[in-house]
């Protein structure tokens, strides 16, 4: 089945949400998505866009998504981080996933990036293969950390902090 990969655009994202809760679905999640269109449409095409994204495209409209944006390493600099790829499930096998993550590379090399990095779970074997087939490094000695929008609230108010 014939494909393009394209810029996303705001009129994708009631689209690309349904594939990120697909995403959630599938990783045992998705009670975690909180996100929505209206955030989305605020940090992905206001003033200042947090993030870009890519879709796969078909007859039958988007079947994949690569998200990404910047962060700045202290010790490499510009990289580019690549939060998600997601192919919807009756179009996976298809080379789909492939595109997307080499539109997303290239567009790393586009923004004059340092490189790419992003996170794969550990029980997800297929992902895992599919980066060693780029001769991706897959490091398992650092552990995510995170604090949710209600702890840095409560933890900044207990410190007697303005929130």
């Amino acid at each position: 089945m014939a494909f393009q990969i394209r810029k996303g655009k705001k009129e994708d994202l009631s689209r690309v949400l349904e594939l990120i809760k697909e995403l959630a679905l599938f990783e045992r999640a998705p009670h975690e998505v909180t996100n929505t269109v209206e955030q989305m449409e605020r940090d992905g095409f206001g003033p200042t866009p947090i993030y870009g994204f890519f879709v796969a495209e078909n007859e039958q409209g988007i079947v994949g998504l690569s998200l990404y944006y910047w962060r700045y390493s202290t010790w490499k600099g510009k990289r580019l981080y690549l939060e998600d790829i997601i192919v919807t499930e009756s179009q996976r096998g298809g080379g789909i996933g492939q595109e997307l993550f080499n539109r997303t590379m290239q567009c790393a090399l586009d923004e004059n990036c340092n490189g790419m990095i992003w996170q794969v779970l550990d029980w997800n074997t297929p992902a895992i293969e599919f980066y060693k087939k780029y001769g991706a490094a897959i490091d398992g000695s650092w552990m995510n950390c995170s604090l949710e929008r209600g702890q840095l609230e409560s933890l900044l108010q207990n410190k007697g902090l303005t929130v």
